[in-house]
């Protein structure tokens, strides 16, 4: 008897296949990206299949969209390979507004970052000062940092300064707060009448003495002196509406055609300091010219 035996070698070149099927590319918000799929594959000759699995992100360059691909890679025991590939676009959703602020470089405390912004905002980020020397503890500012020592302050630091809030993520946003810093909070020795002095009388003779008529006390204020001079007719023959105290006997020229000295007499003025909630002053003054 006779036994023959063929030995067949047979070779394995077609690589694993999907089961079921699949989205190759999906367009997403970034608060409702889709879940990976569960993908299953099977293959001719091999009973087990390798599966390995990648995701990679790439970013665009505005950062207002990125895309995910994720990426199976399938192999039966005779590396076989098949390619199987998601691209997931997804549009970053920022809501987030930021309401921009203002306060006095002397107020000392300290102000939560966080609570200018509005809408959906994530707490886990990062503050960081973009625009101007200023400095933050966590998302805390404190205005009055941006003083020396002893209280005072150059007035470069009265300026705009940009916080910038950055997140990652998902939703990865970067938002933007402008937060102006003035001095209108100081509080300045003026307020009542009688800290307003009103000259009684000028000699504008150029011996230095009494040379103008002058509205003082109010230095610091701020207020815009309005000033009438009126003669004894009632004739209006001054009016400026930002005095600086350089008033020193001469007309107007629009009240009496010319711009001449008037003669020694007693006029009279009105004062209003705009802005200081006080009622006009008025009054006589005596004009010693010759």
């Amino acid at each position: 008897t006779t036994t023959l035996t063929q030995t067949i070698n047979v070779l394995d070149t077609t690589a694993p296949t999907l089961v079921g099927t699949y989205q190759n590319v999906v367009e997403s918000v970034c608060s409702n990206i889709p879940e990976i799929p569960e993908l299953s594959f099977t293959d001719t000759c091999s009973s087990e299949v390798t599966v390995d699995f990648e995701e990679a992100y790439t970013d665009s360059a505005n950062g207002e969209s990125y895309i995910i691909t994720r990426t199976w890679t399938a192999s039966d025991d005779c590396n076989n390979q098949s390619i199987f590939t998601q691209t997931v676009n997804v549009i970053v959703e920022n809501n987030i507004q930021s309401n921009n602020t203002s306060f006095c470089i002397t107020e000392d405390f300290d102000f939560d970052l966080f609570d200018a912004l509005t809408g959906d905002v994530d707490p886990n980020g990062e503050w960081t000062v973009t625009i101007g020397d200023a400095q933050i503890d966590g998302n805390y500012f404190n205005p009055s940092t941006l003083l020396y020592g002893d209280g005072s302050y150059d007035s470069n630091a009265l300026t705009d300064y940009v916080f910038t809030y950055t997140t990652n993520g998902d939703c990865p946003t970067v938002t933007e707060l402008t937060v102006n810093i003035n001095d209108e909070c100081v509080v300045l020795a003026c307020g009542d009448e009688k800290s307003v002095i009103i000259s009684k009388s000028i000699t504008p003779n150029g011996d230095q003495w009494n040379e103008y008529f002058t509205v003082t006390g109010i230095e610091l204020c701020g207020f815009t002196v309005e000033l009438q001079i009126f003669n004894r007719w009632g004739a209006k023959i001054y009016e400026n509406p930002n005095y600086n105290n350089d008033w020193n006997g001469f007309s107007h020229n629009s009240s009496v055609g010319a711009s001449d000295q008037v003669p020694t007499g007693t006029y009279y003025y009105i004062i209003n300091l705009k802005d200081s909630g006080l009622k006009p002053f008025s009054g006589p003054i005596y004009v010693g010219t010759k």
